[in-house]
């Protein structure tokens, strides 16, 4: 059976930065019944604690980051980049232990946004980019949802089979 990495905040799980949820959402609970998801919050995995300072990337792009071009900054101006590239990494091993290609990850988050970002000014301003973990998963070949994008993930899924 074909497993999936999904972020624990879309389970329904308190780890976001401000010790939130942002789930669970319905198609994500089938395939948590069907024991296909591979759950984990890369900020979390990367040792940053719940609640913790919302992060950015100046600049948004979490490429620049796992080239060492760019770091990952809190609110309170402090460098998370190590925790984020550790969380990413975690993703990576855990996507190659259980074959996993597909992953549905946080919308918007420094770590795993999958088409847009905060940029990094901490204003609301959103730029095109993806976040640490999903720009590395892409770069290995993991087709990289958000969960507004549930649909096109089943649709990807079920053509897997």
């Amino acid at each position: 059976m074909q497993k999936i990495l999904v972020s624990r905040c879309l389970l329904g799980h308190r780890v976001r930065y401000d010790g939130g949820a942002s789930g669970p959402f319905d198609q994500l609970q089938v395939w948590l019944d069907e024991g296909r998801v591979v759950p984990l919050c890369p900020e979390v995995a990367g040792g940053l604690p719940t609640p913790r300072a919302a992060a950015e990337i100046p600049g948004g792009q979490g490429v620049e980051v796992l080239e060492g071009r760019a770091a990952v900054i809190t609110t309170e101006g402090e460098d998370v980049s190590a925790q984020f590239l550790s969380g990413a990494h975690q993703a990576l091993e855990l996507v190659q232990q259980h074959g996993i290609r597909i992953a549905i990850l946080k919308a918007n988050s420094p770590s795993c946004g999958n088409r847009l970002t905060y940029d990094g000014t901490f204003s609301g301003v959103k730029v095109s980019g993806e976040g640490v973990t999903a720009a590395l998963l892409k770069r290995h070949g993991v087709l990289v949802f958000s969960e507004l994008e549930l649909a096109e993930a089943a649709e990807a899924l079920a053509a897997q089979h």
